[in-house]
């Protein structure tokens, strides 16, 4: 069937509405609609109702308890801490000897508790990253969805690092700056009354009034505490944004290296080495400009945390000295005062402690988000009914039928209008034309290119869809070419006939070997590979994208003729440059 040019003209106007409308209604950006915490807890929360909750919620209790065990701890310290100096002021060295053995045994449980701590804090890291990186690559790698959201614009890009290493950092900086709040408040309400009671009352003479301050060290520590937070937090503002950037830098310079490794063949051949050359260094300037960026920003931090580290150790000793030379309180009074006021701070001090971890977990989720949001939303085009859109159906009869198909380009191009046509078994249909609209026209009927309008009715049996090179997962080779089956599927002798068949015999002996095939095979090989694998899978249904143009003409033509002798009954639409192939096939289609 060729489609008459006058029919085309007549429908390029609706056609052209209807593709820009579909452009301006789909490409724009993703936003973060809702609040950020609001949107990481829809995503990651249900971990904590997922199916294996009751252990989940056990771990999570357990982690609460030690952690009360280390507060605990913590006071106990300051009290044996006090008694010590107390025995030391007194030179008692019998009381030296019970505080040696107490320290003993707080040593012992310190160690128990602490290492039990760790061992179930990371438990519940591996355990919510296994959950949201099982969730998340069943979204994405799902029917096409890791194809079709790359067309989808908004802040989605190398979802592999946002899988594998943003995932990682959201879920275990999360436990770590909650452990670490719930421990703060613990120790802020554990220190805040011993504070309070070791600051007696101070009497304030200004010459003509006297205040009198309860609890000073108290107040002290909270002004202490609010000025370094609201310091630090000014100064950390800007970290956010330097560490989001050197992330996507640094997982853009990793895409381009993992490109490249891909096809080094096609590099080599070209001679291309110069051009990776000046990309690759062109991608770490990036990553050099992004860390001086983030360099910047942390310096400010470290100066603050820094000073602030130094000051905390020496500040309240400073502040109750006079006491202790007025003889108002014993030594060991003065160096537990010390160490509740730094405990307390410490806990006062969780935000500007925290800061840098907490601009790295949210640049972290915020790239998850972008991933998550996209996929959702590619979902629910999906799903929502739109006549701008080409439908796929299964009617249940044995045949392929094209109704009115439109295909467009994601810029609004439109490129085939109205293509009817009816395939049934057996029957060998050429695709002529425009290679790259065939290709589209391919996608529309697998289902990876929605764009533009129209009914494709496919039959009950799959489709199988060669592409000019078949995806060859690293592995064995056995393994392979049977993908994306399993290679127990299939018999050694069904194997070893199909190799031989398609010319493949010294590749026999390599069945179990692991390699990076990809890499290791020829391209010629590759696409031999594949009619491997067409011929092992006998589909009914087969789309020849291409996907023997490395083939001289008289090998293509073996190929194609051996596809049709092993597979009969089943039907056969080809994308070729090869002139011979128009009479392997009984009609064409032009596109």
């Amino acid at each position: 069937m060729i489609i008459s040019k006058r029919r085309v003209l007549e429908q390029e106007k609706s056609r052209f509405l209807m593709c820009n409308y579909f452009i301006l209604t789909r490409s724009y950006p993703l936003q973060f609609s809702n609040g950020f915490f609001i949107q990481f807890i829809r995503l990651a929360g249900p971990f904590w109702n997922s199916e294996n909750k009751s252990t989940i919620r056990g771990l999570a209790l357990g982690l609460f308890l030690l952690t009360v065990m280390q507060i605990g701890i913590a006071v106990i310290i300051t009290e044996w801490s006090a008694d010590l100096f107390n025995a030391l002021e007194q030179r008692s060295m019998s009381g030296l000897f019970t505080q040696i053995g107490l320290i003993v045994v707080i040593f012992a449980a310190n160690i128990a508790v602490t290492t039990t701590h760790f061992k179930v804090k990371r438990r519940i890291q591996l355990d919510w990253r296994s959950w949201l990186t099982h969730r998340l690559i069943g979204q994405w790698m799902t029917d096409g969805r890791h194809y079709l959201v790359t067309h989808i614009q908004g802040a989605h890009d190398n979802p592999d690092g946002r899988i594998a290493e943003d995932i990682r950092l959201s879920t275990e900086h999360a436990i770590d700056l909650c452990h670490s709040l719930i421990y703060c408040l613990l120790l802020l309400g554990s220190f805040t009354k011993i504070l309070w009671t070791l600051s007696g009352t101070v009497t304030l003479d200004l010459g003509f009034t006297e205040f009198v301050i309860h609890g000073h060290l108290v107040w002290l520590a909270m002004i202490y505490a609010a000025c370094a937070s609201t310091l630090g937090w000014m100064l950390g503002k800007p970290f956010t944004a330097a560490t989001d950037s050197r992330q996507t830098v640094e997982a853009n310079f990793r895409f381009g290296l993992v490109s490249a490794r891909e096809n080094s063949l096609a590099i080599a051949l070209v001679h291309g080495e110069d051009n990776e050359r000046f990309r690759f260094i062109g991608l770490f300037n990036d990553i050099v400009q992004a860390w001086h960026r983030q360099t910047h920003t942390w310096s400010h931090l470290f100066m603050l945390t820094s000073g602030y580290s130094v000051l905390s150790m020496a500040f309240p000793i400073l502040v109750s000295a006079p006491r202790y030379i007025l003889g108002s309180i014993s030594l060991g009074a003065l160096m537990q005062s010390a160490q509740a006021f730094q405990q307390t701070a410490g806990a006062l001090s969780w935000p500007v402690d925290n800061m840098a971890k907490v601009a790295e977990w949210r640049a972290s989720v915020e790239r998850i988000l972008g991933l998550a949001n996209a996929l959702e939303q590619l979902d629910q085009e999906i799903i929502r009914y739109d006549p701008h859109r080409i439908r796929l159906e299964k009617t249940g009869q044995n045949v392929l039928r094209l109704s009115d198909v439109c295909i467009i380009r994601l810029d609004g191009v439109v490129c085939v209008s109205a293509v009817n046509a009816e395939i049934k078994p057996g029957e060998h249909v050429l695709i002529t034309g425009n290679a790259f609209t065939g290709s589209k026209l391919f996608k529309a009927i697998v289902g990876l290119w929605p764009w533009g309008e129209g009914l494709i009715e496919l039959p009950d049996a799959p489709v199988f869809f060669m592409p000019p090179r078949p995806y060859l997962p690293t592995g064995t080779l056995r393994a392979a070419i049977c993908y994306p089956s399993a290679h127990a599927d299939y018999t050694e002798a069904a194997m070893k006939d199909a190799l031989e068949l398609v010319g493949l015999d010294e590749l026999l002996m390599q069945l179990d070997k692991v390699d990076h095939w990809v890499s290791a095979l020829s391209r010629e090989q590759q696409q031999r590979v594949g009619v491997v694998r067409l011929l092992l899978q006998r589909p009914k249904w087969i789309l020849l994208q291409e996907s023997m143009d490395s083939l001289d003409s008289s090998n293509e033509m073996k190929m194609l003729r051996l596809i049709a002798q092993q597979l009969p009954d089943a039907a056969i639409l080809t994308i070729t440059n090869e002139p011979l192939a128009e009479a392997f096939h009984q009609r064409r289609i032009v596109v």
